[in-house]
């Protein structure tokens, strides 16, 4: 590679990196006078580029997006991130495996051999989705997050749990749901809408597969901070059955027990999630775990297969008492349709 063509692609990695730079600064880091980097502007501007001269005592430069996606410039690192990122679009959630396949084809071709290498070396199988629940339309979720960028307001149909997110019943239309849109999210491969809801006047997340969105949108509305002020937080908290308390939320569980495991905490550790664990005696384990309500803890702790000592609350050890009356009746009407005595 010649040392102008060397510098010109220095240049398009420099004005990559920041919004506006100063004519003096890019000559200093490349070593060259003014005119030579206005003549290497001029010919990154033949090639596509559109760099637009800044005002001011110095002069600088801009590059601004353009009509058309010209060749991009990554460095080692960059290069593998986009590769790896592409590879891995297939689990994200959304319907953008074909495009992302075609687009990591194209990088690798230019990709030279070291780097080639490095992101041949990550391979992901992509396995279905346990719940069926369908990928987002990457139509769908541009629209959402168009919203949220623009702050409008967002009318949109919502399929019930039990339909995809084309599914509408032709026999009960409703109307269409209004929300101030504020945050996507992702969670567990699924996408989520971060909304205030005008009609119920609370905050709610909304699954992004089961959004439709109408159009026009509404007007633009002042932003909101959800309560707490961080959305991960926030959403954390939900997923846990926390409700909001004024301006506060609190990331946990709402119900928190101990009980001792007959089982070693080599098998109960890799289970333990965000509780704690610790061994009291050989085989034996002190588990610290939390769940949305004491009925659901009792149910994740009855999944280690081993004999189980209530330490604390008292409700915990209720909702035991709940769970095997529920059980003894769901066995016994089980024997009784089977027909066995």
């Amino acid at each position: 590679m010649s040392a102008p063509s060397s510098r010109t692609l220095l240049l398009l990695s420099l004005l990559q990196t920041r919004r506006d730079w100063a004519g003096p600064e890019l000559a200093r880091r490349l070593a060259v006078s003014d005119r030579t980097v206005r003549r290497d502007v001029d010919r990154l501007r033949s090639l596509g580029y559109r760099i637009t001269p800044l005002m001011g005592p110095d002069g600088g430069y801009r590059l601004e997006a353009g009509a058309d996606l010209p060749p991009l410039l990554f460095d080692d690192e960059q290069a593998v991130a986009v590769a790896v990122a592409l590879r891995t679009a297939a689990v994200s959630g959304v319907e953008i495996g074909d495009g992302a396949a075609r687009a990591l084809l194209a990088v690798r071709q230019v990709m030279p051999a070291r780097l080639r290498h490095r992101i041949d070396a990550v391979e992901v199988t992509p396995l279905p989705r346990r719940d069926g629940t369908p990928a987002v339309d990457p139509d769908v979720l541009t629209a959402v997050s168009t919203a949220v960028r623009a702050r409008e307001v967002l009318r949109l149909d919502y399929a019930p749990p039990d339909r995809g997110a084309s599914a509408r019943s032709p026999d009960a239309p409703r109307p269409p749901r209004r929300v101030e849109p504020h945050h996507v999210v992702t969670h567990e491969s699924r996408w989520y809408l971060v909304a205030w809801d005008l009609d119920r006047e609370d905050w709610r997340t909304f699954r992004v597969d089961r959004i439709t969105p109408r159009t026009p949108t509404g007007p633009r509305f002042a932003p909101r901070e959800v309560p707490g002020g961080d959305v991960r937080a926030w959403v954390g908290a939900r997923f846990r059955g926390a409700t909001s308390e004024g301006a506060r939320v609190t990331d946990t569980w709402p119900c928190w027990g101990e009980v001792v495991l007959e089982a070693p905490l080599r098998r109960v550790l890799p289970f333990a999630a965000d509780g704690t664990a610790h061994e009291v005696a050989p085989g034996r384990t002190r588990l610290r775990a939390g769940s949305w309500s004491w009925i659901a803890l009792a149910t994740e702790l009855g999944r280690f297969d081993a004999e189980i000592e209530v330490l604390d609350p008292p409700e915990l050890a209720d909702a035991f008492v709940v769970l095997a009356e529920r059980f003894a009746r769901s066995a016994t009407t089980g024997v009784r349709r089977s027909g066995g005595t």
